[in-house]
């Protein structure tokens, strides 16, 4: 007999939704933080849209999921499909449009994309944030064949192998020490003598015989025939390049939050680009309310159950707002 909780695995056919004139509710964004908050929203009985030009985010991107809850190991792909069919089975519709416009329009904000315009008198903006990238050759050849962005996502694949971190603050540091429990051996490859790292991640890592510090090099090309197989950096000092054989490569040199629409509605941000938050997930703008990796509140912890978490939180607050307005009843 098939699970009752059961979703289709095979790739997902994007939603054949047409965007309408009028919603309670509007998501911009279609990763898991936006599909979470569209099953809240939908089994509010809000009427819910989620425009996204794909659904499923940097997710998709992971061939293996093993830390959702309920989910002992699956693909990015499978997982995000069970988002996207649940969200779906409460009356969310998703739209498949790229957002060119937000503003606000008396009660109201518009959504601009390139299928036509929408409004609502809320909004949740759930954007994400990307990894910033090497922008080096071979860096995308070998995504999910040796080249990651996340060390939670992937460490486990690299039980015995030899790795690289290319990063010095928090993140690359809380990776390479992730890593090596599993990695027989871990490079910190960094463009500066010094770290941006707290003193502390320094110096558990120089006291770990399988951590070894390659600075000041910067990774100038990634290579190998199916998969990974090594570096050549470059010193950038000396300017001497060298080859670096490793299984695996893991780019932590910072998040790029996907700020920009919100902006240009007055959203406050952070220093670092990020929406700032209350705990409720709303912004200083009244109606519009963000959630996920493109907020402050992650804590550098930017792991799929968080951001649906943040998502679940913006929905009901949403719902709250647009009661407590008069918008639903």
């Amino acid at each position: 007999m098939p699970s009752p909780f059961s979703f289709s695995l095979e790739s997902p056919v994007l939603s054949k939704a047409e965007l309408k004139p009028e919603y309670d509710v509007v998501i911009v964004g279609g990763g898991p933080a936006g599909l979470a908050t569209a099953i809240y929203a939908a089994r509010a009985m809000l009427r819910t849209a989620v425009i996204s030009k794909d659904f499923g985010g940097q997710v998709l991107d992971a061939h293996s999921v093993e830390n959702y809850p309920g989910f002992i190991k699956t693909t990015g792909q499978e997982l995000m499909n069970a988002f996207k069919e649940h969200a779906e089975h409460f009356g969310a519709e998703l739209i498949q449009a790229t957002v060119k416009d937000i503003w606000r329009e008396g009660d109201h904000f518009v959504v601009d994309t390139d299928r036509g315009s929408t409004k609502a008198p809320a909004i949740i903006y759930a954007t994400g944030s990307t990894h910033r990238k090497l922008g080096v050759p071979g860096e995308e050849e070998f995504l999910g064949k040796g080249v990651s962005y996340c060390a939670i996502c992937d460490a486990a694949l690299f039980q015995g192998k030899v790795v690289a971190v290319v990063g010095g603050g928090n993140m690359a540091f809380m990776d390479a020490d992730l890593l090596t429990q599993h990695a027989s051996k871990v490079y910190i490859i960094h463009r500066r003598n010094e770290f941006r790292a707290e003193p502390l991640w320094v110096e558990r890592l120089k006291k770990n015989p399988k951590v070894e510090f390659i600075t000041p090099y910067v990774v100038e090309r990634i290579e190998g025939t199916d998969k990974v197989e090594k570096l050549i950096i470059k010193n950038r000092e000396t300017g001497e390049t060298k080859e670096l054989p490793v299984d695996g490569v893991f780019i932590d040199i910072g998040m790029i939050p996907q700020t920009e629409l919100a902006k240009r509605v007055g959203v406050e941000l952070n220093e670092r680009g990020y929406i700032i938050v209350r705990e409720d997930q709303s912004t200083n703008v009244s109606g519009f309310f963000a959630a996920g990796d493109v907020t402050t509140g992650m804590n550098g912890v930017h792991q799929i159950v968080t951001a649906a978490a943040k998502g679940a939180i913006a929905a009901l607050s949403a719902y709250d707002y647009l009661k407590g307005k008069g918008f639903v009843k």
